[in-house]
């Protein structure tokens, strides 16, 4: 597979996730208010995550501000960006079989999406919120450089009911399956690792035969 096959695979997330959020992020307001239903299992769900997966922050975990933990999470996406880089550049360059090529290019892609958000969206919008709808290239950004929040929007509550009454601890609570809100750049991230998964043997074979074939030499 060619290095502009990889290319084309990168730009096209990237386009296609940048879109999504731009257009989320100027067209809909905060939160559950604002969500346009597609089906009764897919609405379009704007919120903003300001940590890592599952909206975890640094400072839930380790004494330091949520400005310190928002920053140390924003260089460690900048050095793990640039070891993925790294990566695809090489099984490249070693024509590793293309579904590896693929995995990687669209990890590498959904990636830098999410990079985009948080090095650049602080400068460029202003805040949203459940009665206001966000302006590009706002005069009032609501951040700086580095600080930027991660616009998700993809919301598939497969099941949206409440607990029945009987059910201990739980009864009347909300249930909801399926919970988390991602965007385009989740997306091929989860997507390049499952086929890593699915198709390990297959992926990594000639690399492993060639480490192979250098031993013995």
């Amino acid at each position: 597979m060619k290095r502009n096959h990889a290319l084309l695979i990168i730009l096209g997330v990237l386009l296609i996730d940048q879109f999504t959020k731009i257009y989320v992020k100027t067209h809909f307001f905060y939160g559950r208010e604002g969500a346009y239903e597609v089906f009764s299992w897919f609405k379009i769900f704007f919120i903003e995550n300001e940590g890592a997966a599952w909206g975890t922050k640094i400072s839930d975990i380790l004494p330091i501000s949520d400005k310190a933990g928002k920053l140390i999470l924003t260089l460690f996406r900048l050095v793990a960006i640039g070891g993925i880089g790294y990566w695809l550049k090489g099984i490249i360059e070693k024509q590793a079989p293309r579904i590896l090529i693929i995995s990687v290019a669209l990890i590498f892609a959904g990636a830098f999406g999410n990079i985009i958000d948080s090095l650049f969206y602080g400068l460029i919008f202003d805040d949203s919120s459940r009665d206001h709808v966000a302006s590009l290239f706002a005069e009032d950004p609501y951040g700086s450089l580095f600080y930027g929040r991660v616009v998700d929007m993809l919301y598939f509550p497969m099941i949206d009911t409440t607990w029945p009454d009987w059910v201990p601890f739980k009864g009347g609570e909300p249930l909801r399956f399926f919970e988390p809100v991602f965007n385009i750049a989740d997306m091929a991230i989860s997507f390049g690792v499952g086929l890593l998964l699915v198709f390990n043997k297959k992926a990594f074979a000639s690399l492993e035969s060639s480490k192979q074939e250098e031993e013995e030499d």
